[in-house]
């Protein structure tokens, strides 16, 4: 049966009507039921705010910080950006980055990148650039890439430059950190079947195969196209989970008793798709805790 790897992304987003703010010490004791749960990956999101809900905007701890902590506190489950924004950093310090954080995690890091965004109004409010955005992720991606998979980058673009640039020092995979890149659209998917690993899309309005298949469709096509082979390249499908409300609770949701929602996940799976990312909510230990016979019901195919 083809492997299927089940991920979390750690909720370091603040939540709720009053913003709760997942602490550190919560945080923590997530990592660490992570990994006595034999969850596969550990995922820190990459942004700096967020509106997915009525009043103030939801805080956000930094996504690379909080990586660096999740490779220094564990010794098994691998550790990955989900995905890391191309928009908020220099790409030749996003690949030092990635090469840091794999070095901390002593060869487990996942290294997920991806365009950003300016929704919700975040890289105005941070005074990042809002316009052409995926003009300048296709230049970051002419540094980051060389610097990963060769060791040196030497570029000069209308938005980055690399100028005979060497990734030194490297971690213990040179050249061979794994690369996700996150993206709904075909955009996306191309840069994925050209540069990356694993693609990665994600649930938009319902946790249902319904909505992927068509992008799944894409992939390949796109890997056609491009003269990839399908079978190569992961297929990663980021979908939120909320195993303390009812099912049902809400559309885009995987909600309900666990054999539920591991039977739902598993529709992912017999889809083609070889990793299921969890967001997981609301960001509290006991939501930690109510995955755990999600998870032995998936490990006992």
């Amino acid at each position: 049966m083809t492997s299927f790897e089940i991920g979390v992304v750690l909720p370091i987003t603040q939540f709720g009507p009053e913003r709760v703010t997942p602490r550190w010490t919560e945080l923590r004791r997530m990592i660490a039921l992570a990994e006595d749960l034999r969850v596969d990956t550990l995922w820190t999101p990459d942004e700096l705010l967020w509106q997915a809900e009525a009043g103030p905007p939801q805080g956000v701890w930094d996504g690379v910080s909080m990586a660096g902590a999740v490779a220094a506190t564990t010794a098994r489950i691998k550790v990955g950006t989900w995905v890391l924004s191309a928009l908020h950093r220099n790409p030749g310090i996003i690949a030092k980055t990635a090469e840091t954080l794999d070095e901390i995690s002593g060869g487990r890091f996942v290294f997920g990148l991806g365009a950003g965004h300016v929704w919700p109004g975040q890289a105005h409010a941070f005074g990042l650039p809002e316009d052409r955005i995926f003009a300048r992720f296709e230049e970051a991606l002419q540094v980051i890439v060389p610097l990963i998979r060769g060791g040196h980058a030497d570029f000069e673009g209308e938005f980055h430059a690399a100028r005979d640039l060497p990734q030194r020092p490297v971690g213990p995979r040179p050249n061979a950190i794994p690369l996700l890149i996150g993206g709904n659209g075909p955009r996306g998917q191309r840069h994925a079947v050209q540069h990356a690993d694993i693609w990665s899309g994600y649930i938009e309005e319902q946790a249902d195969i319904a909505e992927m298949s068509p992008r799944l469709a894409s992939l390949e096509a796109i890997c056609e196209e491009l003269g990839r082979d399908p079978a190569t390249i992961g297929r990663g499908v980021g979908v939120s989970v909320n195993p303390l409300e009812p099912a049902g609770w809400k559309a885009h949701v995987l909600s309900g008793p666990a054999e539920s929602i591991a039977d739902r996940l598993r529709t992912f799976r017999d889809a083609g798709f070889t990793q299921a990312d969890l967001m997981l909510g609301p960001g509290t230990v006991e939501a930690f805790e109510a995955m755990a016979p999600v998870l032995e019901d998936l490990r006992q195919d």
